[in-house]
């Protein structure tokens, strides 16, 4: 029995061959009632398959032997011997494949063809408790699969015509053997069967072979197994060139040809069928200018018209065709067409032309009016003409704003070409100007009227009707010289057009040139004074010169310092700088010349002197305590132009033979409105004198009065004042005191008492206790009587101030306070203050 890898154990099957009756376990062995059965298997190689020793409704043999016989042929060989779980496989069963026994049933996997051939089954059946003895053959056919299959030709390549076949070879497969072919195209697409050529053999034959039998090819071998299909193999036939087609884009064929438009983009394709593929060559009138299928003119030139012939080429068989084309190029005009209007016929009708020329062929032209049908017209027709047209058009039947047409078809411009012009007259008149030429030679005359289809015609003449100079479109020109007749003289333009019946005309006169101004100019001496001359419009411009001249009869020309001159369009000022009086008083004259005459007017030019101005006194000048600044007030006497003041000082001599020291500027530039001013900067040693003037633009005033500062007010009243106040109020204090002290210790000071509050009969006198009394005494009787008539008593060891007697004014208010002081007086004489202090008990 084979189990896993172990060694198979002896082969034991005629030893149970021989105890079957033992086996059958003293059951009774019907050997007259064996069957013998016999039928057929079929199997596929490497497939398994299994063979039943009897009915598959049967139960399974207690005891069976399986033998082989090769192909019905020789001895038989065991196969395997089982009985119930005990089975045993004679060994060399592995050319038959992987041989296996169940239940009686011989199993045979990865079949092998070896194992075709005739398979004998001997076993015991139990039947109703006995043994029954069964045999059954099987004749087993094993198939073999069909290989891969290959395709092989006769030749890989071959010429169109020759004889080619193909064959499908397998390596194995049970017969019987179909074939069936396959062709499918070089670029793909489905596969078919070739029709008539053998496709059911294993020899496919393309005699003789054409270009459709071209492509891939596939055999199909198929038994009762199964089907294989080989590779494709391709098949080439060599044919060609065919003769080349030619095909022109864009397609515009025509007798003996094809044709296209100027910087057109031309595309030239040859097609000639060829295998391998055509090698073309392009030639332009037997020249060669490209290499492939395709030649692309990129915006071809009317020189590239021509012939032009495609050569097409088999390189593998050495062949060659060829096809000729006529190529014409249309070329249009250049630009496009022109229309243009013309007056004829005396300014009473209208040409109207239109033009184009060149082209291949010429462009076909013709007019189309309003309310015209635009049909094509059949060529030789009236009204169509090549490369020029003209239309004469009334005048008179003529709308003003009619649109005319002009229609350009060539075979080049699919869309054709057009040009339009519309009949009108402008609007408005003529227009008149006249100019002189340098130098004032000649006069020209210019008339202008633009705009009109077509174009005003115009001419000079004079009054008298006489034409002068010849006629021109929108603009004329008349020169005249200037020989001195011409003031004065008129001019006519007459504007003439074919849709305007009546005409038109301006009119313009030579003038001498006309001047307006002020006659008369005043200004202050110092100022500017501005004299304007303007020249007057006038409809005949001939630019005239402008200048001024002085009252001396010179021109004033630009760079001179007095004068300054602006001009104008049409006017010219001039300004005079600085105006002096009297000398730039006078008659100013101002001309204008142009080529017809000259012009002039004067203008008077008054300076006037500017007024004095006022007088000036000096009102105060004192110093201040330290003797270095001064302040001074003054006032201003009389009306005059005042534009401000200056203080000037100088040193006062000291002595009578020195001489006195110039005026100096203290302070300028005082604004007019100001009186007063604060001088610093003095020498406090140094006795100064000061004046003040009022000026204005022009001039000095009078200087004012001559004086020196005087000197600072006295300042120790106050403080004297206060010292006497205060020493007043302390003696007051002191002697309320010492009274009441005295009163109440009368015991005490009995004297004292007494001499306060004794009362004393009228005529009673204190007597004189001493010698120091009286002297006393005496002296305050004595300085008693000057208080009565003096103003001021002498100050007191307190320091107080005595009040002024009843009826007397005081020291601040009887002193008057010093302003100024003459200028001979250098020293200020001192100020005595007496004050006198009385105390009242």
């Amino acid at each position: 029995m084979e189990r896993g890898r172990a060694a198979p154990p002896p082969w034991r099957g005629p030893w149970i061959l021989c105890l079957l009756p033992a086996l059958a376990g003293g059951q009774p062995l019907a050997a007259g009632e064996a069957a013998y059965e016999e039928w057929r298997a079929t199997g596929v190689r490497g497939r398994a398959v299994e063979l039943s020793c009897g009915p598959a409704a049967a139960a399974p043999p207690a005891v069976v032997f399986w033998s082989f016989t090769p192909r019905g042929e020789g001895l038989p060989r065991a196969v395997a011997v089982g009985s119930g779980r005990e089975v045993a496989v004679a060994p060399g069963t592995g050319m038959l494949g992987r041989v296996t026994l169940r239940n009686g049933t011989l199993e045979l996997r990865e079949l092998r063809v070896a194992a075709q051939g005739r398979f004998l089954c001997q076993g015991l059946f139990p039947e109703r408790g006995r043994l029954r003895v069964g045999y059954a053959a099987v004749l087993l056919r094993v198939l073999v699969p069909v290989s891969k299959p290959f395709v092989r030709p006769t030749a890989a390549a071959a010429a169109e015509g020759a004889a080619v076949a193909l064959t499908c070879t397998v390596r194995e497969g049970t017969e019987p053997l179909s074939f069936s072919w396959q062709h499918q195209e070089p670029r793909g697409g489905p596969s078919v069967t070739p029709a008539g050529l053998g496709g059911s053999r294993a020899e496919l034959q393309l005699t003789p072979a054409n270009r459709s039998h071209t492509g891939w090819y596939v055999c199909t071998v198929s038994n009762e197994v199964n089907n294989h299909t080989s590779d494709p193999v391709y098949l080439d036939i060599v044919y060609g060139p065919d003769e080349p087609a030619i095909r022109v884009e864009p397609f515009s064929p025509e007798q003996g040809g094809f044709s296209a438009g100027e910087q057109e983009d031309v595309v030239l394709s040859c097609l000639a069928p060829s295998n391998p593929p055509s090698r073309y060559v392009w030639l332009h009138n037997g020249s060669q200018v490209h290499i492939g299928q395709t030649y692309v003119i990129t915006a071809i030139a009317r020189a590239q018209a021509g012939t032009y012939t495609c050569l097409a080429e088999n390189s593998h068989l050495q062949t060659r065709t060829q096809a000729t084309i006529v190529l014409t190029v249309y070329y249009p005009p250049a630009g496009s067409p022109s229309c243009s209007a013309l007056a004829s016929g005396d300014q009473q009708d209208v040409a109207l032309r239109c033009r184009w020329l060149g082209g291949f062929p010429l462009a076909r032209l013709r007019w189309v009016g309003p309310q015209e049908e635009e049909e094509e017209e059949e060529e030789g027709l009236m009204g169509t003409s090549f490369s020029m047209a003209t239309r004469i058009q009334s005048g008179a039947a003529t709308r003003n704003g009619s649109s005319f047409s002009c229609l350009a078809s060539h075979p080049a411009l699919p869309q054709g070409a057009a040009c339009g012009t519309t009949l009108w007259v402008p609007s408005g008149s003529p227009t008149c100007a006249a100019a002189a030429t340098k130098g004032d030679e000649y006069v020209m005359l210019r008339c202008r009227w633009e705009g009109g289809t077509p174009l005003v015609t115009l001419r000079w003449r004079d009054t008298g009707g006489r034409a002068l100079g010849d006629p021109a479109p929108s603009t004329a020109v008349l020169v005249l010289s200037t020989d001195g007749s011409l003031g004065g003289r008129e001019f006519v333009c007459v504007a003439a057009h074919p849709l305007r019946a009546a005409a038109a005309e301006c009119r313009l006169r030579l003038e001498v040139p006309e001047l307006e101004a002020e006659s008369e100019v005043a200004v202050l001496e110092g100022g500017e004074a501005q004299l304007s001359c303007r020249q007057r419009g006038s409809n005949a411009d001939l630019g005239a010169t402008v200048a001024w001249y002085d009252p001396k009869e010179r021109e004033v020309t630009p760079g001179l310092g007095k004068y300054r001159l602006e001009q104008g369009e049409a006017w010219l000022n001039l300004t005079v700088r600085d105006a002096e009086w009297p000398g730039d008083s006078g008659i100013y004259r101002c001309t204008a010349t142009n080529a017809v005459g000259t012009a002039s007017l004067p203008v008077r030019l008054r300076v006037d002197r500017y007024p004095a101005p006022p007088n000036v006194t000096i009102s105060k000048l004192r110093y201040t305590r330290a003797r270095t600044e001064v302040r001074l007030e003054w006032r201003t006497q009389g009306a005059g132009n005042l534009t401000g003041f200056v203080v000037q000082r100088r040193q006062t001599k000291k002595p009578l033979r020195e001489t006195a020291s110039p005026w100096e500027t203290a302070a300028g530039d005082i604004e007019p409105h100001s009186r007063d001013r604060r001088l610093g900067g003095l020498d406090p040693a140094v006795l100064y004198a000061f004046r003040v003037l009022a000026v204005n633009h022009r001039t000095a005033g009078h200087p004012s009065e001559v004086q020196t500062p005087a000197e600072p007010p006295f300042e120790a009243y106050p403080a004297v004042t206060g010292a006497a106040v205060a020493g007043m109020l302390v003696a007051t204090a002191a002697s309320l005191l010492a009274v009441h002290c005295i009163a109440r210790h009368r015991e005490t000071l009995p004297r004292l008492h007494d001499l306060l509050f004794r009362t004393a009969g009228p005529g009673a006198q204190e007597p004189v206790g001493t010698a120091e009394d009286a002297e006393a005494a005496a002296a305050g009787e004595e300085e008693a009587v000057p208080a009565q008539g003096d103003s001021s008593a002498p100050s007191t060891a307190a320091g107080t101030e005595a009040a002024p007697a009843q009826g007397e004014p005081s020291a601040r208010s009887t002193a008057a306070e010093p302003l100024s002081a003459a200028p001979s007086t250098t020293d200020d004489p001192p100020v005595n203050v007496t004050i006198t202090v009385t105390a009242t008990p």
